[in-house]
């Protein structure tokens, strides 16, 4: 079994025994329809995990480190977090749902060691739905099943600072949806950690 069927399977064990909520079994039905790409598609154009099921890799990479977060004993003494199995499977598995359909297969010329150029594939951007980020993501998602409030502030906020959003806006979120702070921990940890410099 490949690398990629392997995470097919892991993301599917995971959705199905952790996300049982209203409209779960018809969101599952369009990730895996021919309409979506979320099992193929790269996480992004060139900066982590701009390969063929990147996306799925990252989204279990994120779902993984919140877990992981979650689970230390000061996070849950000290700041009170906890959460079920489903808002925590929901916002890691599917904060960038944004990326569905959004890239597509291009070409670029680069120079080879010996200094002669070649081309070579690459991803670019093809956005048929230009909702912005995380709001695509829980407009995408919104679209099959309810979400809680907690829910869909992190993920419309897992970008943290970095999003580009007011930053009033993001603290205030952060304030008031302890989730946001750790969805946004473990994007960036996935990203800048697990997946940084990674071509495959």
């Amino acid at each position: 079994m490949s690398t990629l069927e392997q995470d097919r399977e892991e993301f599917l064990s995971i959705f199905e025994s952790a996300i049982q909520r209203e409209g779960a079994k018809q969101l599952l039905e369009f990730l895996t329809s021919k309409n979506c790409d979320f099992f193929t598609a790269p996480a992004s154009t060139k900066y982590h995990y701009a390969f063929e099921g990147g996306l799925l890799k990252h989204s279990l990479n994120v779902y993984h480190c919140l877990k992981e977060y979650l689970a230390r004993q000061r996070v849950k003494d000290v700041y009170g977090l906890e959460y079920s199995d489903e808002s925590i499977a929901i916002a890691a598995l599917l904060h960038d749902l944004c990326k569905v359909n959004f890239y597509k297969v291009g070409s670029r010329n680069v120079k080879d060691a010996n200094g002669v150029w070649q081309t070579v594939p690459t991803y670019e951007i093809n956005d048929r739905l230009p909702y912005g980020h995380g709001e695509k993501s829980v407009y995408i998602i919104s679209g099959y099943m309810k979400l809680t409030r907690e829910e869909a502030f992190a993920i419309r906020y897992h970008m943290g600072f970095s999003g580009g959003d007011d930053e009033r806006n993001v603290g205030k979120a952060f304030e008031m949806f302890p989730l946001a702070v750790a969805l946004s921990f473990a994007d960036m940890e996935a990203t800048f950690f697990l997946e940084k410099n990674t071509a495959e």
